[in-house]
């Protein structure tokens, strides 16, 4: 018997170019939840397109590590590699999509 997709609880689209990104919270069956971190990258093939995808899966007990770590990784490259930089010109919030889910609210 094939097994189900786990059940997604929410999800956010980022698209940046020739990527995508999805952050999709999931469900267990023990009504645990984790969360999926994809990159797609669409590359030309014949008349049409192929998609790479690499996932990530992110389990609660590592949620304030990853996160801690990605932001002093970010702020490490803004602050100390490229001061000088205008980060700002990237802020198009508009790449940021709910594409499907719930109302899930994250404090």
């Amino acid at each position: 018997m094939e097994e189900k997709e786990k059940e997604k609880i929410f999800s956010k689209r980022v698209r940046a170019g020739k990527r995508t990104y999805f952050f999709d919270v999931k469900s267990t069956r023990a009504n645990d939840y984790y969360l999926t971190i994809t990159e797609s990258r669409r590359h030309p093939q014949g008349d049409g397109f192929v998609y790479e995808k690499h996932k990530m899966f992110l389990y609660k007990e590592d949620f304030d590590k990853f996160s801690d770590a990605l932001h002093d990784t970010i702020q490490y490259i803004k602050s100390d590699l490229m001061p000088d930089f205008d980060f700002s010109q990237y802020e198009a919030k508009d790449e940021l999509e709910d594409v499907g889910g719930s109302d899930l609210k994250w404090d």
